[in-house]
């Protein structure tokens, strides 16, 4: 039988016969619209169906994604708990305050901590502040450790003789009354201000306000002027159980080192840290040899805690994305192995007139269903870990929802990615050879 010309032509270039009603372009683009719809469809009820038909082994399967983004979410909160606590006990920190201390000392040749070299004086202390231009305060700080008495109770804690400027160095707020004044520290007066835990111990119990109060220290009677507002412990150091006393007072009354066991200093606003800190070193090392003092840089250590605790979050982030990336991988076996027992059925429907695209679709929103379950799973699972993590190590339960949403789109996308080349598979069998499977 002879084609004609016209019946040899591309549907797309071939000229509408009398007998066949012209189809206006819109119309055609609409069926190919439905028909796709369509498609999606029962792609999307062929695939539920296939999962509903072997629940066990598509929970099974989705396990890995699920451990994945379960370990995901809690190493986050886990991270940005630690990260709170962390920044809670740095709060006391002013990045402008530079901390200096003596070296170490040797004694027969055993070297000694850092610190126990006492070689700064006070006027060490008052020449950097006169001598040293950007610095806001200055305040030499010397220990007298002793027991504090109120009536008939007593508690041991770290008394601490510094100038009336270190209230502001140390940002220290008064719940009550007032830190003590230069006329203080002038006149050796013996008044002092009490941190929080010492007035826990001596005063609350008896329901007793400190404020103007006689304290005994050592063998001398102090008044107190002043109560800190709480600052809480910062590592193994409680910033509340201190008593602030005039540095003259500390050393001449209570027997205190005519030396400081160190200057602390607070940086000008504006000022550039690092410079005025080159300022400071370059001054001391004129009086005393380098090896004998060492600064500490608040800001610096500020930086470095939280660089270490950001390199943490992303090492535990990338070892939790492993357990995704093997869950992507368990999703690719068993997908294999969903293509092969479903061999006949798959050339049923190319031969029924399926596009090859329609059982691509069909594999990969199996895959997509399975993961993004797996992700949903997951993320309760995750939510619930870190609750239970942070009421058993008493630490603020910090949900990160970017950290969530990240992980689920994650999860979606390792699927879609190892489920691709099953799909594809599929999509290219060959009907005949299909429905010859048995």
């Amino acid at each position: 039988m002879s084609i004609s010309k016209q019946q040899r032509q591309p549907e797309s270039l071939r000229r509408p016969s009398a007998k066949e009603p012209i189809m206006p372009p819109i119309k055609r683009t609409q069926r190919r619209r439905g028909r796709s719809s369509y498609a999606l469809v029962q792609s999307i009820s062929s695939a539920m169906e296939a999962l509903r038909a072997n629940k066990l082994r598509s929970l099974l399967t989705s396990l890995g994604i699920i451990i994945g983004v379960a370990a995901v979410i809690m190493m986050v909160a886990t991270s940005e708990g630690n990260a709170a606590t962390i920044n809670g006990r740095l709060s006391t920190l002013n990045p402008n305050q530079l901390n200096i201390r003596g070296g170490a000392a040797a004694t027969g040749g055993v070297r000694q901590g850092a610190g126990t070299q006492q070689v700064l004086t006070q006027s060490d202390a008052d020449d950097l502040a006169s001598q040293v231009p950007g610095l806001a305060a200055v305040s030499p700080i010397v220990n007298v450790n002793g027991q504090v008495i109120y009536q008939n109770q007593n508690w041991s804690t770290s008394v601490q003789g510094v100038y009336p400027n270190y209230q502001q160095i140390g940002s220290w707020q008064l719940q009550e009354g007032n830190f003590f004044t230069s006329a203080d520290e002038q006149s050796n007066a013996s008044v002092a201000v009490l941190g929080q835990t010492v007035v826990d111990n001596l005063f609350t119990a008896q329901g007793i306000d400190p404020l103007g109060r006689q304290v005994r220290i050592g063998s001398s009677t102090f008044t107190v002027v002043g109560v800190l507002a709480t600052k809480g412990a910062n590592g193994a150091t409680n910033a509340d159980d201190v008593i602030y006393i005039p540095f003259s007072t500390a050393i001449n009354r209570l027997g205190g080192s005519q030396r400081p066991l160190a200057i602390t200093v607070l940086v000008s606003q504006g000022q550039n840290v690092t410079d005025v800190q080159a300022n400071v070193q370059q001054f001391l090392q004129g009086r005393h040899d380098a090896s004998e003092f060492t600064i500490q840089n608040q800001g610096q250590l500020l930086q470095t805690v939280q660089t270490a605790a950001q390199s943490l979050t992303i090492l535990l982030i990338s070892v939790a994305a492993i357990s995704l990336l093997v869950g992507g991988i368990g999703i690719m076996n068993i997908m294999l192995v969903s293509v092969t027992e479903r061999t006949r059925e798959i050339g049923i429907r190319i031969a029924l007139g399926a596009y090859p695209s329609d059982v691509m679709a069909q594999f990969l929103i199996e895959a997509l269903i399975l993961s993004a379950l797996g992700g949903i799973v997951g993320i309760a699972l995750g939510v619930l870990g870190a609750f239970v993590a942070s009421q058993l190590t008493a630490q603020p339960l910090v949900i990160d929802p970017l950290a969530i949403l990240l992980s689920f789109a994650f999860a979606a996308v390792v699927g879609i990615v190892f489920g691709f080349y099953p799909a594809q598979r599929a999509a290219r069998m060959d009907p005949i050879n299909a429905l010859r499977t048995e």
